[in-house]
């Protein structure tokens, strides 16, 4: 059973946002909260460990293998080319949207609004069903953890 990311705090909400678009770019929706992402967070929570160079090189051959897809991690690469000085000219360059900035609107769009200093997750109003189940899933695995 796949966790909904409703039920991460919004520290976790951000920083599940920040993985699936930086850490493990993923096309379609950011509802759910995959394996590979609940253990990605759970590493890097639980400070273990992991080598983020294979896990790029296998996002990218997945995404090279599918048919409608972006190369990943242009962003990242482009700095480790400007670092080591790799010619880049002739390369088209893609400018940021506002989206891919991180600041209030980002999590306003997430559905949290911050309400007498405390940030509070709003959901739509159609969504109330959907949140009553989601409610009776499991929590996420450092949660679990942290209650034991």
């Amino acid at each position: 059973m796949a966790l909904s990311t409703n039920r991460l705090s919004v520290d976790h909400r951000l920083f599940h946002h920040l993985i699936v678009h930086q850490l493990l770019p993923t096309g379609g929706g950011y509802a759910k909260l995959s394996r590979m992402q609940a253990f990605l967070m759970w590493c890097i929570l639980s400070k273990i460990e992991f080598c983020f160079p294979l896990l790029m090189l296998k996002t990218m051959v997945r995404a090279f293998t599918q048919n409608k897809s972006v190369l990943p991690f242009g962003s990242i690469l482009t700095k480790i080319f400007q670092h080591h000085q790799v010619r880049l000219e002739g390369e088209v360059a893609t400018k940021l949207n506002k989206e891919d900035t991180y600041n209030k609107s980002t999590l306003n769009r997430m559905g949290w609004k911050k309400q007498e200093g405390v940030w509070t997750y709003c959901p739509k109003i159609d969504q109330g069903q959907r949140i009553e189940r989601e409610d009776q899933e499991e929590n996420p695995p450092w949660e679990a953890q942290e209650e034991t």
